[in-house]
């Protein structure tokens, strides 16, 4: 059987609580100070698809063939209602709430030539997220939870998320919390930074797998570099971490060893965003795998990014 079929990642349904938004993502946009000026700027494409960590991360799970649970908010509205039927067309299983006292949000990438990008975001559904929202019967039958998306709602920071991931951990399933990076880390008040770095901070201790890339780690425990990081992660009771390392590949932290495992460079560039979501996705999924290695899960995830990357897989659910 070829290590990117399909089958390698059926099992034991996974369980996703995160944003869920929708993403206008326009394409090889020119990095130029005209972007600030009036004017208009031409670029390569638009396309409007599901957005949000979690609900990509949902779209990408049941594109590889899992089983997979999605709990989170939206408004009442139509795009809540769009969103949830691209998804639940890939075969994931929605358990949303449905707020008639706020819109469903929407984010605009801009993917510059240079490789960097930038995000504006609008995202009330996401924000205003609570423990009280989520329907807990999306865990049921599930090996594994992700929460993703954790700085997004003020509620979740300040007790939700310890709440999920311990009735996770109460009721069997292994707990991975995504680190991404949080929009306060360019803009926010120091003091203001730190608090909430505390408050996810305390759940730690309920987490079997962390994920991030370099810079989200090192940034969220205050370290230099990445060894002191993970130490960090570790004394602070996480168990293992999926590190995404861009174009020098992946690694795995555990018991104090960092496993690493090089890129497979892809020959063209398609999708460029999504990619670390995907490789945690790929790690989640195998995480319960004993056939294989920590190096093998690597480089087939790796395979599966860089198939992603090149646009032979379709991982991301398209609106309309």
């Amino acid at each position: 059987m070829p290590l990117t079929d399909p089958l390698v990642f059926t099992g034991s349904p996974v369980c996703i609580v995160g944003n869920i938004n929708r993403d206008v993502k326009l394409a090889n946009v020119p990095g130029s100070a005209a972007l600030l000026e009036d004017g208009e700027t031409s670029v390569a494409e638009v396309t409007e698809t599901v957005g949000g960590g979690g609900a990509n991360s949902a779209c990408m799970a049941a594109c590889l063939g899992a089983k997979v649970h999605f709990a989170g908010k939206t408004g009442a509205d139509e795009l809540g209602g769009q969103l949830a039927g691209a998804m639940e067309k890939l075969g994931v299983k929605m358990h949303l709430a449905r707020d008639t006292a706020c819109r469903t949000g929407t984010s605009v990438a801009l993917n510059f030539r240079n490789g960097h990008r930038h995000f504006l975001s609008c995202l009330p559904n996401n924000e205003t997220l609570r423990f009280e929202d989520i329907d807990l019967t999306a865990l049921s039958g599930c090996a594994h939870l992700l929460r993703a998306d954790v700085w997004f709602s003020q509620s979740m920071l300040e007790g939700g998320n310890q709440r999920l991931l311990a009735e996770a951990r109460r009721r069997g399933l292994a707990t991975s919390l995504d680190i991404n990076f949080d929009p306060l880390w360019s803009t926010g008040a120091r003091e203001e930074i730190a608090r909430r770095k505390q408050l996810l901070g305390a759940t730690l201790e309920w987490v079997d797998l962390a994920h991030g890339n370099v810079r989200e780690l090192c940034e969220f425990t205050g370290s230099a570099d990445l060894d002191t990081a993970l130490r960090h992660l570790a004394e602070s009771g996480v168990k293992e971490v999926v590190v995404h390392m861009g174009q020098e590949g992946s690694g795995y932290y555990t018991e104090g060893q960092l496993i690493r495992e090089p890129a497979q460079m892809a020959d063209r560039i398609v999708n460029s965003t999504g990619t670390g979501d995907l490789l945690s996705m790929c790690m989640i999924l195998l995480h319960r795998r004993n056939d294989f290695s920590i190096q093998e899960k690597l480089s087939l995830s790796n395979a599966v990014v860089r198939e992603f990357i090149e646009g032979r897989r379709a991982m991301i659910g398209v609106i309309g």
